[in-house]
């Protein structure tokens, strides 16, 4: 393009709206209609040039529809102005010239000039354009007068109080800062801009504009975010529909404030998709609703707002449940529940249970508030009731035997604690015996001897009592953070009376396997319950602190759990002890990919990748300080601790450490494996235990235990079944239970 035909540009802004389309205002001055004809027309030839005022050359082409009749004009040269000194000068000329598909030595109609003036504007570069046209004796010269707009300097959101910050603005146009602002890459960013607020959910936003730009650079947008009118709730059945078959409406049984509770969506919010979905999945998780459809009405004349129609399916929240099973405490049981989930609608959980086994029975009630009503921390409740019987794990030994019961003792004074303990209804060595009618006969037959009356039965422990609880997330206020930090008050009470299988006072014990072998001393025969007493009172305050940061709740892979609690036992009386329990434990998971047994641990190209493995560690001890009763006292064994001995049977502490690693991977659809090895030690505190159970009973104290197992996923957790050694040994154990270890 010759050197004559690039002119440099002046800025100016023009005044336009974007969103999904850009509106250009044409406005410029066009070739004078009659001056087109004149060159056209042979009569005219002698027309003094020179004479025609460029002034008016200035007038607007008319309006009216172009038709094929227009004339042709030769274009002898073309002439761009308005840039001199730009910074973009070259560029913007080049752009403009670009733009045209008239060039010099063509013939035009006022159509195409028309045309090409659009076509300098779609350019997206000027504010302005005015095309002049120049008789000369070699045709008409078109000056085009261009006005480019001016250096993007600041973009601003009106109004200021969006979601949208200054940060993510610049980000988007931090390319464009100091350069010509074009309406083409603007409308680009704009798109930008949406496409955040889509990421962000914010999926009713809208970006228009510019609202006005300023000679300086300043590009100012409007921003309609899209707020909430209003949350409607409306009750449906099973096929959907509001309204039942005789006319009346659908009614639901949970009270709507349950619902509301659960929703961050409210009036006067800025709609959120993600937000919206969150509270979907909140409501889903109360397992109250079997359905949940979402309608969004705009509101008639107001753009931007929409109501929001939440249609809700109840499902039955009551449950009758049964089933056998088998516990150290009550042997083999058949249990029967009666559950609620939504009591009142209210959200409450009532679980009434009865199990009766081998051993013992349970009744128990309990309620649970898992969000008190009106608490913006999201504080829940809960309460329970219960009498039950069961044999104390603590008093009985796979190889060392049992306690059995004690009706009355007597220790001879002076006793050093080897003398033989004599029963008053057997005759024993040294020629003394009797039988004897009472303690007081066989004191008076020798009062050099200790004397109890045995009854050869098992100790079982009676219990009947309460507690409730406060827990608390540390959310800030906020229930919908997803709280890291949670701590749990509450106090429990109990009465606990050692007794037989025929309800009768057992408040001491006696070693089975020493009686029955004849070495049976005075420190064989313990007290059952504190104090030796007929009933103890047990009242106590817990307190918890609890950190989870485990990216699954039943099955985690990622992540660690930290919980420290400490429970203060009080005295109310004189069988009441005083004590603390102090406890802590620590879980970490490290995700893995070793065995890919699973298909989900070797998806195909397409195929989502699920594939629930890790290696887990656990580290958790305890200790205890004051007046302990023994059967309040730590065990270790069990499918919940080293899990190559049963329940109780390694260790009766009052002090304790456990460690555990074990590998977890999918196998088949619904199956698990998991290969562990736990360890414990008693810390050599049983010796430490009034009455010593553990030491009588042959519990070793520490051990070590590996195995494995098959777990099966079930919607109340997993099912497990494993195997496990003794130190390492040829003695193995199978446990079964629900959910995993930790």
């Amino acid at each position: 393009m010759p050197k004559k035909n690039k002119a440099k540009l002046i800025s100016s802004f023009r005044k336009s709206t974007y969103f999904l389309a850009l509106t250009v205002p044409l406005f410029a001055s066009y070739v004078r209609s009659d001056s087109l004809r004149n060159l056209a027309n042979p009569k005219n030839s002698n027309l003094d040039l020179k004479k025609l005022e460029i002034a008016e050359s200035k007038k607007v082409f008319e309006t009216e529809a172009e038709t094929s009749s227009d004339p042709l004009v030769l274009i002898s040269e073309i002439v761009i102005e308005g840039l001199e000194g730009h910074p973009e000068q070259k560029r913007l000329e080049y752009a403009a010239y670009d733009a045209m598909s008239i060039r010099p030595g063509s013939k035009v109609t006022r159509a195409e000039v028309k045309n090409d003036l659009n076509a300098i504007y779609a350019t997206g570069w000027f504010s302005g354009v005015g095309i002049d046209p120049i008789n000369s004796p070699l045709g008409v010269q078109i000056l085009v007068k261009v006005q480019p707009n001016p250096s993007l300097k600041q973009v601003e959101i009106k109004p200021k109080n969006t979601r949208l910050n200054q940060e993510v603005i610049d980000s988007i146009f931090k390319f464009d800062y100091g350069k010509t602002l074009n309406y083409n890459v603007l409308q680009l960013r704009m798109k930008k801009l949406k496409d955040w607020y889509l990421e962000e959910g914010y999926s009713l936003a809208r970006v228009t504009g510019p609202n006005r730009v300023t000679s300086e650079g300043v590009v100012q947008l409007n921003v309609i975010e899209g707020t909430v009118e209003g949350v409607k709730i409306q009750f449906i059945d099973q096929e959907g529909n509001t309204v039942r078959e005789n006319g009346k409406p659908v009614k639901g049984k949970t009270r709507k404030w349950v619902i509301e509770r659960e929703l961050a969506t409210r009036r006067g919010s800025i709609f959120n998709r993600k937000v919206l979905e969150s509270d979907i999945k909140r409501l889903y998780a109360t397992s109250l609703f079997s359905d949940l459809k979402v309608t969004l009405n705009p509101v008639a004349g107001e753009p931007g707002k929409v109501i929001v129609v939440l249609g809700i399916s109840e499902q039955r929240t009551g449950s009758l449940t049964g089933g056998l099973g088998y516990s150290g405490a009550q042997g083999f049981f058949g249990s029967i529940g009666l559950q609620e989930s939504n009591l009142l609608g209210r959200a409450w959980k009532s679980d009434w249970n009865f199990t009766y086994g081998e051993y013992g029975a349970l009744i128990k009630l309990s309620l649970t508030d898992p969000w008190i009503k009106g608490d913006k921390y999201k504080t829940s409740f809960r309460t329970s009731v219960f009498i039950s019987r069961e044999v104390p794990q603590e008093f009985r030994s796979d190889e060392g035997g049992k306690f059995e019961g004690v009706t009355d003792y007597s220790q001879a004074s002076g006793s050093a604690g080897s003398a033989t303990v004599y029963d008053i209804g057997t005759a024993h060595g040294g020629g003394v015996g009797g039988p004897f009618a009472s303690i007081s006969a066989a004191e008076a037959s020798n009062a050099n001897l200790s004397w109890f009356d045995y009854a050869g039965d098992s100790i079982i422990l009676q219990k009947t009592g309460g507690g409730f609880s406060f827990t608390r997330p540390f959310n800030g206020g906020d229930p919908f953070k997803k709280a890291e930090w949670s701590a749990l008050i509450g106090m429990n009470f109990q009465k606990v009376q050692p007794i037989d299988y025929s309800s009768q006072e057992r408040p001491y014990g006696v070693a089975s396997k020493k009686y029955s072998e004849g070495t049976a001393t005075n420190d064989d025969v313990i007290c059952v319950a504190y104090n030796c007493a007929q009933e103890n009172t047990l009242v106590s305050v817990r307190t918890a602190v609890n950190r989870n940061k485990l990216n699954n709740a039943r099955n985690p892979t990622d992540g660690d759990f930290l919980s420290v609690s400490s429970e203060q036992f009080v005295s109310v009386g004189e069988n009441s002890p005083t004590f603390n329990r102090a406890k802590a434990s620590y879980s970490y998971f490290i995700p893995i990919n070793w065995v890919k047994l699973h298909k989900g641990c070797r998806p195909k190209s397409g195929e989502e990748y699920n594939c629930p493995q890790a290696l887990g560690f656990q580290l958790k001890g305890g200790s205890i300080l004051g007046d302990l009763p023994p059967y309040e006292a730590f065990c270790l064994g069990g499918s919940k601790s080293i899990r190559g001995w049963s329940s109780c049977d390694l260790g009766v502490s009052r002090s304790y450490g456990e460690a555990s690693a074990e590998y977890r991977f999918p196998i088949w659809r619904m199956v698990s494996g998991n290969l562990f090895l736990d360890a414990g030690t008693d810390f050599d505190t049983q010796d430490n235990v009034p009455g010593k159970p553990g030491v009588l009973l042959d519990k070793q104290g520490s051990g070590f235990s590996t195995g494995a197992g098959l777990s099966f996923n079930t919607p109340v957790g997993p099912l497990r079944v494993e195997i496990a050694s003794k130190d390492f040994g040829d003695d193995w154990r199978y446990n079964l239970g629900f959910g995993w270890k930790f």
